[in-house]
């Protein structure tokens, strides 16, 4: 058993770690990479993982739960409340018109209504690991389109509560006949209880974790805190996931909502980014296992024998799916971008589905046929996203992003500047006004296109495009303008346009916003000069501020800033042009700047250079000021 263990271990990591990295070399996303992989070790290709890659979906699974545990921590519960007309509204109008289609769909196809009712359930859900991962990856969480598909999940996770619950009532064998491997699988301590006190009985689950969070979970976090034991953390942060899933389990509840709203119950608390980096690495862990089990579970034989069938289900759910998400993000007025991101991003059946298909096979629902069929289904939904969503941001997206461009006002950018601003979120739109305040204007673009309506409604002239594309960058004036700024937040974004611009238009002045200084030193190796730090300026300030706090002159603050900044960008330059090779070697290097930069500080400071500053707050002007403001 050990040795089996031991195998199935290193099958699976090999198989991502092969994988993921030429996944993300031809630039798949890494869930495709962790698909394949599941494939490639699945029985029916190398056949490493035989029928116990089932068991290992269900213990995968438990990515999902961590997954929305640690996206709840994201969430604080005033946020959470606000969004409860976008769940209830577009969630139940995709899982409602998405069951309706798929139930005349099959029904049409002569499946029996029970089968037809018990497939459109698990059709309408989509999967959660696969979009929110995609959304992390693609760093979309921020977008319409991101908030929309985590309303709708989240919508899906609650109603397969009751999901669940209903298929008992399809079943087509007397209950006291129902298997005792059914009531194993699927039994709670409420199936007893009359349906008044299960719903008393749920409600009180749920405002115990709410009570727990406050008064148990936090103070628990702060003993352990204090013991400076990094693990005994660890441990905990695992305790809260799994004492709040097993919880859920107990009373019929879905794990992950449970999680979810353990997270948002600790949202506020001082603990929260602590949790986020302990369970991290435990949750990308797991749901990359989760997607190798779903690679795995693959029965190549079921298509095989009735390839046409399945590829046929597998095609009109796809289909029918996508129109309903369309409609729903047209009657809900997304734009036409955000529209088609929501189309492909949440066409596929969900991993709940897996759940509840053997559930129906268990209670006699479906045959072991039309069970077989629809998993592979599933699988192959899944495997499906993230090829379309390349091919929608490909090919789609960008010939769609023109033809909107010129529906809005987006043809006035003939008015072109000598300034290119991209990227108008809130460091670009602070760059924007300083510069508009002195009477310098900028071609500006952002490719968020709810954003952009919402700028010009509040007087900024932007215009709606992928700085990327090389076409619209062209319409903007960059033949003819000095300097563009890039204020994008994605840093892949940001080398993708520095490298096209960089080598078609060498003569205009590149001004970069970068998060850190690895990021510096990627723009720096490309030739790129003026990069500019997001956080240096601010820290710098702040502790200024608490000098001038502490009783320093303001003026002498000043300076002393400006020569640290000074000091500390010589530094990165220095590092950039003769970047250690190991990290040993680095953090000898960075200690020694840092020394030398302290050194040179102190230096000027005991040589006295600002004890004579008797600008802005000398002690003259302070008692002019004071005698003023008496006088008044």
């Amino acid at each position: 058993m050990t040795e089996s263990i031991l195998f199935n271990a290193i099958v699976f990591l090999a198989g991502a770690v092969i994988c993921v990295p030429l996944a993300k070399k031809v630039g798949l996303s890494s869930v495709l990479g962790y698909l394949f992989a599941g494939v490639l070790i699945g029985p029916y290709l190398l056949g490493f993982v035989g029928e116990e890659g089932q068991d290992i979906l269900h213990f995968a699974e438990f990515g999902v739960v961590m997954m929305l545990f640690l996206i709840g921590l994201e969430i604080e519960p005033k946020n959470f409340w606000n969004m409860r007309k976008t769940i209830l509204g577009m969630g139940g109008a995709q899982v409602i018109g998405t069951m309706l289609l798929s139930f005349l769909m099959f029904d049409l196809m002569g499946f029996d209504w029970k089968v037809s009712l018990t497939i459109s359930m698990a059709v309408a859900l989509s999967s959660t690991a696969i979009t929110l991962q995609t959304l992390k990856e693609k760093g979309l969480f921020e977008t319409t389109y991101g908030a929309s598909s985590f309303s709708i999940l989240l919508f899906q996770d609650i109603i397969v509560i009751f999901m669940l619950g209903a298929l008992p009532l399809l079943s087509n064998i007397d209950e006291s006949a129902l298997g005792a491997e059914v009531e194993a699988d699927h039994a709670s301590l409420l199936d007893n209880l009359p349906l008044g006190l299960q719903t008393l009985a749920i409600i009180l689950s749920v405002v115990s974790i709410v009570v727990a969070g406050r008064y148990l979970f936090v103070p628990m976090l702060r003993k352990v805190a204090n013991t400076r034991v990094r693990e005994l953390l660890t441990a905990s942060a695992l305790l809260i996931v799994l004492g709040i899933s097993l919880l859920m389990e107990l009373v019929g509840l879905s794990p992950a909502l449970g999680a979810f709203l353990g997270g948002v119950v600790l949202a506020t608390s001082e603990f929260k980014h602590e949790l986020e980096s302990t369970l991290e690495p435990f949750k990308d862990l797991l749901l990359g296992l989760f997607f190798m089990a779903v690679g795995a579970s693959i029965d190549f034989m079921v298509i095989k024998e009735n390839p046409l069938g399945v590829g046929g289900v597998l095609m009109a759910v796809i289909a029918l799916k996508a129109v309903v998400l369309f409609l729903v993000g047209a009657l809900f007025r997304l734009k036409l971008d955000q529209r088609l991101l929501l189309t492909v991003g949440l066409a596929q059946i969900g991993e709940f589905a897996f759940v509840l298909l053997s559930f129906a096979f268990q209670l006699n629902i479906l045959s072991a046929t039309q069970m077989d069929t629809m998993l592979v289904v599933t699988a192959l939904t899944m495997v499906m996203t993230p090829i379309l969503g390349i091919l929608n941001e490909r090919l789609v997206l960008p010939r769609v992003g023109t033809k909107e461009s010129e529906k809005r006002p987006i043809d006035h950018i003939a008015k072109q500047h000598k300034v290119i601003l991209v990227g108008f979120g809130h460091f670009g739109s602070t760059v924007g006004r300083f510069l508009r305040s002195h009477g310098i204007e900028a071609t500006i673009l952002d490719f968020d296109s709810n954003r952009v309506d919402l700028l010009r409604k509040m007087g900024f002239e932007v215009y709606y495009g992928d700085a990327t594309r090389i076409d619209l960058l062209e319409s903007a004036g960059i033949a003819e303008a000095k300097i563009l700024i890039s204020a994008l937040d994605d840093p892949n974004s940001t080398l993708k346009l520095m490298k096209m611009v960089k080598k078609r238009y060498p003569h205009l002045e590149l001004m970069v916003r970068v998060k850190n200084r690895y990021e510096a030193f990627e723009l720096f190796d490309m030739g790129i000069e003026n990069v500019y730090r997001e956080t240096l300026d601010t820290s710098v300030r702040l502790a200024s501020d608490v000098l001038s706090k502490m009783g320093f002159r303001k003026y002498t603050l000043y300076r002393q800033a400006q020569n640290f900044i000074k000091l500390d960008e010589q530094s990165m330059r220095r590092l950039a042009k003769e970047r250690p090779k190991d990290e040993k070697e680095y953090i000898f290097r960075v200690r020694e700047e840092i020394a030398q930069q302290e050194r040179v500080m102190e230096e000027d400071w005991q040589r006295g250079i600002y004890q004579n500053d008797n600008h802005w707050d000398s002690e003259q002007m302070r008692l002019a000021d004071e005698a003023t403001k008496k006088k008044t």
